[in-house]
């Protein structure tokens, strides 16, 4: 086994953050996940790096050795990415990247335009497809990397946060909520849903989130679940209940008055995009340009 960016990334946040669980809040894994990382870098140093007490995780001192030095890697890869995304501007590209639904329906269409002016010489081919898809394609050496909306857990792959989205209510004009601004939480599960399909990205956050609040996703009344953002979108402005979606999703229909964004009280379904790539496979400079724009150009809705 060779050491990698990512088991340092996740060491370095197990310590920083003081515990297992709050490091898998922050980088959006699950806990066994970065146990298993942890325990993998253990085994290349053949040494303890961490124990675990009551309340909180202690470094050993193998721990404390490795911290600074992996702070330094960290910072290192990140420079090394922003003064090499530089030449970009010199050089001639053609990036062939995987996007999951939102993503690429809603959200990179309008960072596309900016990032083309910036960056005319580079020319992207961008595949719309499920995050299983996008996996098969980057193994098979098709894609050079992919956005999806949730981490992904693959021997092959690394998966880093992106940029970051937050889902919001959404009802269709003229709806009993309609107008309110900020809702109650059982004021909204009180009406009927039209959700995603179980397994979809934003169906699991928000589902995440209810759990969170000690609220059993049960409890709503799902009337129809969907494939698409764009069939729960027009589900929605039929009348058929109100859904969590992206607001980037709705930005067209918000203007013509056909939905409206609300906020639910104390409730935030905040989430990360995530780039996934080989770990064995350096990514070209044209496609880590375009990671860095995404990074330094935060996407609002």
């Amino acid at each position: 086994m060779a050491l990698n960016y990512h088991q340092l990334h996740i060491f370095y946040t197990v310590a920083e953050r003081g515990s297992f669980s709050a490091a898998a809040q922050a980088l959006h894994m699950t806990q066994p996940a970065v146990t298993m990382q942890i325990q993998s870098l253990e085994d290349y140093f053949g040494s303890k790096l961490l124990v675990r007490s009551t309340k909180r995780i202690d470094l050993t001192e193998a721990g404390k050795t490795l911290l600074p030095y992996a702070r330094q890697s960290l910072e290192l890869i990140r420079e090394t990415e922003q003064a090499m995304s530089r030449f970009a501007s010199m050089l001639e590209g053609r990036l062939q990247l995987g996007a999951s639904l939102t993503i690429g329906e809603y959200v990179l269409p309008r960072m596309l335009g900016p990032f083309g002016q910036q960056f005319p010489q580079i020319s992207i081919m961008l595949k719309v497809m499920n995050t299983t898809q996008i996996i098969e394609e980057i193994v098979n050496h098709q894609l050079n990397f992919g956005l999806v909306e949730a981490p992904v857990q693959h021997p092959d792959l690394v998966s880093e946060p992106v940029m970051e989205d937050e889902l919001k209510l959404i009802v269709p004009a003229g709806h009993p909520l309609s107008g309110k601004g900020t809702v109650s939480i059982e004021e909204v599960i009180s009406y009927p849903f039209v959700l995603r399909e179980k397994g979809s990205g934003t169906r699991q956050v928000m589902e995440e989130v209810f759990n969170q609040r000690g609220l059993n996703p049960d409890r709503i009344q799902t009337i129809m679940e969907l494939g698409s953002t764009g069939a729960v979108k027009s589900a929605v402005e039929a009348g058929v209940g109100i859904t969590i979606i992206s607001p980037s999703s709705v930005k067209h229909e918000k203007a013509l008055g056909l939905l409206e964004i609300l906020e639910i009280e104390d409730v935030s379904f905040k989430r990360m995009f995530y780039s996934i790539h080989l770990k064995s496979t350096l990514l070209p400079v044209p496609a880590v340009t375009f990671l860095t724009f995404l990074r330094e150009h935060p996407f609002t809705t």
